[in-house]
């Protein structure tokens, strides 16, 4: 159900014969769903009275404070705001660094001579405080989320599509295709012309002022586009190169479809760029030492016949997985933690509107084994850099949302 932002949210928390009953209220009758809970101690928080609470202040104001900010909203580079954060997930985390488990010497000191009872407490005086929003979020990225990496790399092929095809589709005679190509024998290419391995001046200067992450997404892209055969004609003989072709298959693969991420497809390759490039290798003006010997021993007519035999062959796609967007990872993100970041359940962390830095700093933990949790390794594991830069721009942008647990008697 989305959540309007003019919506003031009320989740109930019954607790009736063993279930968490959720819902939400806004001005219409409450659509709840069932969570199992258990006895544990987690829950605990959500029972406090307005006497628990004054105490996890005075408690909070003397221990925390300091570098979680008045009230729980930081103003330190890497220290999470705790206003509004759910109740059973603050008291957990605490017990997780009181027993050293987090890993975290000025947090395990903060909470090392805490009872589990002020620990409670403190939960959940944080709890029932008002959330930090994006506008108070010192330390979230204002900048917009980086385009995903296959965006960015549609929008740095721009200028390519003159020469190469819009989708690296070739229709101009001499100019290769860059579809079926795997990203790193692509980004070796353009290292070529770049320290003149290959002579190219125009590619040089494309080359040069290209910055790393602009080539690898460059060569995503293309790595990702529809495979087609060049639009451009060819002069040789296709069964000839058929036979000649022989000898290539072991490198480039049958019918010119690599298995290497290192070796080049040539199936579909324009012929013109083709057999430019085997004379490049035979005069050694492209410096390769294992294609000059192998190039050495064609005769124009062969290289000809090579350039039709591979230019008439069908592409296909590298195996190469398509990356998720940061919406893509924010959908799977919110199963467990809520529309938009914002957690009914008590143990889920909140991440809405809490710091792009410490959201960062955390998602790295998991990545690298440094915090434990199954769910977050597996989620974290395929995550990139710039997915983990975009996740946390997007969560601290997202307006948080307070949450009253209100406890029923059972009948």
């Amino acid at each position: 159900m989305k959540l309007s932002a003019r919506f003031s949210l009320l989740v109930a928390c019954i607790i009736v014969g063993g279930a968490l009953n959720v819902g939400y209220s806004a001005g219409t009758p409450a659509q709840s769903a069932t969570i199992k809970v258990g006895a544990g101690d987690d829950l605990r928080a959500i029972y406090a009275t307005p006497q628990d609470i004054a105490e996890g202040k005075r408690l909070a104001d003397s221990s925390c404070a300091r570098c979680h900010g008045a009230n729980g909203i930081s103003t330190t580079k890497g220290v999470p705001h705790l206003a509004g954060q759910r109740p059973g997930y603050l008291h957990r985390d605490l017990r997780a660094y009181q027993s050293g488990a987090r890993g975290d010497k000025a947090m395990d000191g903060a909470v090392r001579f805490l009872s589990d009872d002020a620990l409670v407490k403190v939960a959940a005086f944080y709890a029932s405080l008002e959330p930090a929003q994006p506008s108070a979020t010192v330390g979230a990225k204002a900048a917009p989320a980086k385009p995903d990496p296959l965006q960015a790399g549609k929008n740095a092929a721009a200028s390519c599509g003159g020469c190469h095809g819009e989708t690296g589709v070739s229709k101009t005679p001499g100019m290769p295709s860059l579809v079926g190509l795997d990203p790193k024998y692509f980004v070796a290419a353009m290292d070529a012309y770049k320290g003149g391995q290959r002579k190219h001046d125009l590619m040089k200067s494309m080359a040069v002022a290209a910055r790393g992450a602009d080539l690898s997404n460059i060569a995503l892209y293309y790595a990702l586009q529809k495979p087609a055969r060049a639009q451009t004609s060819a002069a040789g003989n296709e069964a000839a190169g058929k036979a000649a072709a022989a000898g290539c298959a072991g490198c480039h693969g049958d019918e010119g479809v690599s298995g290497s991420p290192a070796t080049p497809s040539l199936a579909g390759q324009d012929a013109q760029y083709f057999a430019a490039a085997m004379r490049a290798y035979k005069d050694g003006s492209r410096k390769d030492d294992t294609m000059k010997g192998l190039a050495a021993g064609l005769d124009e007519r062969t290289v000809n016949d090579l350039a039709a035999y591979y230019a008439a062959r069908q592409p296909q796609p590298p195996k190469v997985r398509k990356p998720m967007s940061t919406s893509e990872w924010a959908e799977r993100c919110d199963r467990c933690h809520g529309i938009n970041g914002n957690s009914t359940d008590p143990r889920s962390p909140m991440l809405a509107a809490q710091r792009a830095d410490y959201l960062e700093k955390v998602l790295h933990a998991y990545r690298k084994g440094e915090r434990k949790s199954p769910e977050m390794a597996a989620m974290s594991d395929a995550l990139t850099e710039a997915d983990v830069d975009n996740l946390a721009s997007h969560y601290s942008r997202q307006k948080a949302r307070a949450v009253v647990y209100v406890m029923v008697p059972g009948k």
